[in-house]
């Protein structure tokens, strides 16, 4: 719908219907797009009880078919929207929720910011273009958040690159009137707006879990390529005298061993081949995964729905297979392999022409990837070690002055330089690599 007699924004609900993203697209009315939720969330997904059904039943399979094909499609044309869309994600942001959120080039949460991929709690694989995005998060982040389907809270969702700006809850009725007052909005007018409704860390705030010495452990307990590695990575670390980290590594492995074993496998592979993917490319081996799933290439997507969503009994599902070392690379494969029966009604996801190839990247507005801060580290440290003050306002500048940085920055250097005490004061230098 139009917001407003002057139509500067159309408000996107989580209804939106099919071509409403081209009429946004080629509209003169429309000259930004902003996606509010209702209640206590942005959207938290698709009725997947009702694709479930449909999946189960070989007449109307092709339904639950094409209610992905048209989901993935939508998310595709959102990224691809020459108008500027910010989605505000003041509330539960989850599954398909994200696939609306995720292609807005402004992504605002607040404390209020629930975020997820719950997909391996149900059996399934984590979709709506988390192959792609989620293997571009700093470290192995996504790779964590897409097994475990743990949930990211209020600043986190901002720090890791999820969410482009933080505000309060409070400030989202401020915001909108101040973007629906726009008569035609640049990207860097609607960045600017934003920006200067940050919300500061506040002394009595606690900082992410993700943070310091269990995401030194992640980052090297979810680097490996097989769900087997990763699961032995993480019982050494319950042995490790690092309280913090010892308890992390119990808590995931306790998590990873309640998920799909098979759901596992699928979703390690899919990320690791939509690292060097673009994003249709990464929705079309998406639509693929959902096509088998939806032929039964493993019954863990029948037993998830009923045991979650639908019986929503407590404790384990009936896996099948039951183990990570039982999931074969044929069963993998059943979800890959264009040879596989699986995959034969998979369909080639349609996207019109004038919603195609715009070079989209999501992090745009976001927080400066840690690979981008640690360049700048590099490049400051040439000449010897820097002290912390100077090296934060040398690196003001190189990132762009963005609200949040400086937290990101510290906390990559105490993860990742090695830190000498000086006359002046710490100094930073680059740990051997």
């Amino acid at each position: 719908m139009i917001s407003r007699a002057r139509a500067v924004a159309a408000h996107l609900s989580t209804t939106a219907g099919p071509g409403l993203d081209q009429l946004w697209s080629k509209s003169d009315l429309c000259r930004l797009i902003i996606g509010t939720g209702s209640g206590r969330a942005f959207c938290a997904g698709g009725d997947v009880a009702t694709v479930l059904r449909n999946a189960l039943d070989e007449e109307t399979r092709p339904k639950a078919v094409e209610f992905f094909k048209k989901e993935f499609e939508l998310d595709y044309s959102l990224s691809q929207l020459p108008k500027p869309y910010v989605a505000v994600l003041d509330g539960i942001t989850m599954g398909g929720g994200v696939g609306l959120a995720i292609n807005a080039p402004f992504r605002v949460a607040t404390e209020k910011t629930v975020f997820a991929m719950p997909e391996t709690k149900i059996g399934y694989c984590p979709d709506v273009g988390a192959s792609y995005f989620l293997s571009r998060l700093d470290g192995e982040v996504g790779t964590y958040l897409a097994l475990t389907s743990d949930t990211l809270v209020g600043r986190e969702v901002f720090e890791h690159g999820l969410a482009t700006h933080y505000i309060t809850s409070r400030s989202v009725p401020s915001l909108l009137s101040r973007l629906t007052e726009f008569e035609n909005p640049s990207f860097s007018q609607i960045n600017r707006t934003i920006e200067e409704l940050h919300a500061e860390r506040q002394p009595h705030e606690p900082h992410g879990k993700l943070t310091g010495t269990v995401r030194r452990a992640l980052d090297t307990a979810f680097s490996h390529n097989t769900v087997e590695e990763i699961f032995q990575n993480l019982e050494a670390l319950t042995g490790t005298p690092d309280i913090r980290v010892q308890s992390w590594a119990k808590q995931t492995l306790q998590t990873l061993r309640m998920r799909s074993p098979t759901s596992l496998k699928v979703a390690l592979s899919a990320l690791r081949r939509g690292k060097d993917m673009s994003l249709l490319e990464a929705l079309q081996m998406e639509i693929g995964i959902a096509t088998s799933y939806c032929n039964e290439a493993s019954p863990d997507f029948r037993a998830g729905i009923n045991a979650v969503l639908i019986e929503k009994t407590e404790g384990r599902p009936a896996w099948s297979p039951d183990r990570v070392s039982e999931v074969s690379t044929g069963i993998v494969e059943r979800f890959f392999s264009e040879d596989s029966p699986y995959r034969t009604a998979t369909p080639k996801l349609s996207v019109p022409n004038g919603l195609r190839d715009r070079n989209f990247n999501f992090m745009t507005y976001s927080l400066p990837t840690e690979l981008d801060v640690l360049d700048s580290i590099r490049s400051h440290c040439k000449e010897g070690p820097v002290t912390i003050p100077d090296l934060l306002v040398s690196m003001d500048s190189v990132c762009k002055h963005k609200f949040g940085t400086k937290d990101k920055i510290l906390d990559v250097i105490h993860r990742k330089c090695n830190l000498v005490t000086s006359e002046g004061g710490p100094v930073v230098t680059l740990k051997e690599e």
